[in-house]
């Protein structure tokens, strides 16, 4: 039905190296496959006869566990129109406590309406949220009321882009901290 890929560490693994944990869930514990060291990102793809069998509405949800007292990480979807993908892998973390116990990949056929979107979507959500506030304080410095409306100067794109650059340039760390 589907296999994976650790780019640089294996050879394609199928199902069949998962432990099916329920009717539609499988998990592959990472310490079974004696791999030199920890995989950065795994290729999840569905062989071509699953992804024309997956039900309508349905898909095929990729979870990432970092260790055994960590929680599962929800990575992605793959179904029909997107057979496969490449996903990073999240980090045990700077957590207080220890990695405990192996990191596991799981799989599970669950409804795509009731899954999340994916944690790049949501971070590319969240850096242009940040982005549009940045725009609006600086227009809002420069800006006049008429009723109920701002007015600002015709060029304040522009003025906002150099200095949004030019602070980028000056600051390396800059840009992530509109990620949060």
């Amino acid at each position: 039905m589907f296999g994976v890929v650790f780019p640089d560490h294996t050879f394609p693994l199928d199902a069949t190296a998962f432990a099916q944990v329920a009717p539609n869930s499988w998990l592959l514990d990472l310490s079974t496959l004696a791999l030199a060291a920890d995989p950065r990102k795994a290729v999840v793809f569905l062989l071509p006869a699953a992804a024309a069998a997956l039900p309508p509405g349905k898909a095929v949800a990729v979870y990432f566990q970092a260790a055994a007292n960590r929680p599962f990480a929800f990575l992605g979807a793959l179904g029909p129109t997107r057979p496969s993908a490449s996903f990073p892998l999240p980090e045990a973390g700077d957590e207080p406590e220890p990695a405990v116990g192996p990191a596991k990949l799981g799989v599970a056929v669950e409804d795509a309406a009731a899954l999340p979107p994916p944690p790049d979507e949501q971070r590319a959500e969240r850096v242009a949220l940040r982005v549009g506030e940045n725009l609006f304080n600086f227009m809002q410095s420069f800006c006049g009321a008429d009723g109920g409306k701002l007015v600002v100067p015709t060029d304040i794109l522009d003025r906002w882009f150099r200095k949004f650059q030019e602070r980028a340039k000056k600051d390396p760390t800059y840009l992530k901290s509109f990620d949060f």
